[in-house]
């Protein structure tokens, strides 16, 4: 009998509302582990080459992991993967919260759903019994009205919904998907394409099958367990649990590393009226109470951290209401220094309704911000915008295109293709403002600065992201984390804003790492190479204890690497190639203004020349970019060769 994942994936035809079970072997799992590489594994072997990412051939994949329900930190995740309707690659994205936890005690690993029913449904899974049920009633409803009515009409507030909001339903192409009314998959779109299949949610229970939950080595789980208890108050994390992730504006602002006005600049001065402690002072749920009761500080599930921030706003033009959570540091940033706006309210309310309606905060502050730049240079005028005076600042304007957006009315239905669409369609020189990679709007973390993020932002399969691998300042100087980083191989220091070819294995070595922990399907806040609650060693004891597999670290990191691999051949089958792991021309062309990073940009040529050795590194392909089959077979995954006929 398996030790934490149920050995079941429900398959989902919503053209003709079948539904069965598979049971893979075990083998199966322990070289996927779950996750983005399972989904993979069928997006490649089930999905026609070429499909159109808002048709009923693309296939949405959502999975959790072997390890997705222990008690311990940081393991209640789930992936979405499909192919992206942003981006026209492969689509990739993670949560946490509760459904994770649910899913995996309901007593499936994932759930393959193909095909578009005739209307709106939704598949309600509850202790391994599955159906398909109308949802006519619950469609252009937003996240909190969904969730209030499948509780009562389920007759369940335990229930957890997976759900897309109204902006998935019209399509939206950075639509996600919502749980809890606040935690996302977030990137590349898989809400549109959720949205596009007309299935508005996917409902999970599982209270016999928590009770029924087992894992290998229930003494060597619960001391890791204990031991990230303990270690936590003088962690690392530790003000994550206190401020979340906007703890960190603070430190990026001092390095000039804090990307504002759309990139222009990597300092912004009113940095502090959005920050952490700020929103812990003033907005944060019970902010004028005792924090001991940890109110404003939501988690996931079985996790010591407690980072989700839920914010309250009672008063003044912006209500914010605390079940749709708060904002974290990707959207402080995004609706804040991007479009150069510091008012901690307005972003709390554009976040949600982001929340509500289902909308990716990343792409949609930094598309806002796009929009902003090109305005304020006359490409963009009040003649496309309806009126509305879209300048750097002005907190009216944002949460006005934000609800444009999420409602696909007047200029929102233009932003609401991305800004490297949207750039498309308007012309008149307004790419030469995209902070896009692979048509995905960079996240809150500067290339400029962090060279291999530079590269990794280029080169990820789905486009900028910064949670694909390990950041510069950890390994440049001197090796921050020796001994984590030293289990990966990593013990070499390299200079500033260097890309030599150590820098370029560093990137890879925890490239893989984090794809490993994207198929695991783990929290990168708690198990990393760095500076995270846990470690890569931690995370093998974690995965024996639970599986009672005796793995290996470099077993680990195959998984990490076959995910990577297969993620770049679905790419590479669509025509996307070296051609396309490309860098916002921006962020060449244009150096940054004021602070410490004033009159830096990126280098071409250290790019460039870092880009053939990853490649090399990779065993790919440096004229195409493309995975090699001597790499693809020493992966056992020569089927993806054939397709690829290399």
């Amino acid at each position: 009998m398996p030790t934490g994942y149920n050995g079941k994936i429900l398959h989902v035809n919503l053209t003709t509302g079948e539904l069965t079970v598979e049971t893979p072997p075990e083998s199966f799992y322990r070289k996927y582990m779950g996750g983005s590489a399972l989904n993979m594994h069928y997006l490649l072997k089930e999905m026609p080459a070429g499909a159109d990412p808002l048709g009923p051939d693309n296939i949405l994949a959502l999975s959790v992991g072997v390890t997705t329900g222990a008690a311990v930190s940081g393991q209640s995740r789930m992936t979405a993967t499909a192919k992206s309707p942003l981006t026209g690659a492969i689509g990739d994205a993670q949560c946490g919260g509760f459904f994770p936890a649910e899913m995996k005690f309901a007593g499936f690993d994932a759930f393959i759903i193909k095909g578009k029913a005739a209307k709106p449904v939704y598949l309600w899974v509850n202790d391994g019994h599955y159906e398909l049920r109308d949802a006519s009633h619950l469609w252009g409803k937003i996240t909190g009205e969904v969730e209030a009515i499948l509780k009562k009409e389920l007759g369940d507030k335990d229930i957890e919904v997976a759900q897309v909001g109204p902006a998935g339903e019209q399509g939206v192409r950075f639509a996600s998907i919502i749980n809890m009314s606040n935690r996302a998959n977030g990137r590349t779109g898989m809400g549109a394409v959720m949205g596009s299949k007309n299935l508005k949610a996917v409902v999970v229970r599982g209270k016999e099958g928590k009770k029924k939950f087992t894992v290998a080595n229930k003494k060597g789980l619960n001391d890791l367990a204990r031991l990230g208890a303990k270690m936590f108050p003088t962690s690392d994390v530790a003000g994550l649990g206190k401020y979340g992730t906007a703890e960190t504006t603070g430190a990026q602002q001092s390095v000039g590393m804090l990307p504002s006005f759309n990139f222009n600049s990597g300092v912004f001065d009113n940095w502090e009226k959005i920050d952490g402690p700020t929103m812990y002072d003033t907005i944060l749920l019970g902010a004028n109470e005792d924090k001991q009761d940890l109110k404003g500080r939501d988690t996931c599930y079985s996790c010591t951290i407690r980072c989700k921030r839920v914010v309250e706003i009672t008063e003044g033009p912006y209500k914010v209401d605390p079940h749709y959570g708060g904002p974290e540091y990707e959207t402080t940033s995004t609706f804040g220094n991007y479009c150069g706006i510091d008012d901690l309210a307005a972003i709390s309310y554009a976040n949600q309704i982001c929340n509500q309606y289902g909308i990716d905060t990343i792409s949609c502050g930094a598309t806002i911000a796009w929009a902003m730049e090109c305005f304020e240079n006359g490409l963009i005028t009040t003649a496309d915008t309806g009126g509305i005076e879209l300048k750097f600042g002005n907190a009216e304007a944002m949460v006005k295109m934000t609800e444009l957006i999420a409602k696909g009315k007047g200029f929102g239905q233009i932003l609401g293709m991305g800004s490297a669409a949207a750039a498309k369609a308007i012309g008149r020189g307004t790419e030469e403002y995209l902070i896009t990679s692979k048509g995905q709007e960079a996240p809150a973390h500067m290339p400029q600065m962090k060279r291999s993020l530079a590269l990794i932002y280029a080169v990820n399969p789905f486009g900028a992201d910064h949670q694909s691998s390990e950041h510069d300042p950890v390994y440049e100087e001197k090796v921050a984390y020796p001994e984590r980083l030293g289990s990966l191989g990593l013990t070499e220091a390299q200079p500033v804003r260097s890309l030599t070819p150590e820098k370029v294995r560093f990137a890879r070595e925890t490239q893989y790492f984090y794809s490993l922990m994207d198929s695991v399907n783990v929290c990168q806040f708690v198990y990393g190479p760095a500076w995270q609650l846990y470690g890569p060693d931690d995370l093998l004891q974690m995965i024996q204890a639970v599986t009672g597999w005796d793995v290996t670290m470099e077993e680990l990191q195959a998984v990490g690497e076959r995910r990577l691999n297969m993620l770049r051949a679905f790419n590479a089958r669509e025509g996307i190639d070296r051609e396309h792991d490309k860098l916002a021309e921006k962020m060449f062309k244009k150096a940054l203004k004021g602070g410490p990073s004033d009159g830096i940009a990126v280098d071409r040529e250290q790019f460039e020349t870092a880009l053939d050795e990853y490649y090399r590194q990779n065993d790919w392909d440096v004229e195409t970019g493309a995975p090699t089959r001597h790499k693809l077979e020493a992966l056992e995954l020569g089927w993806v060769a054939d397709q690829l006929r290399v």
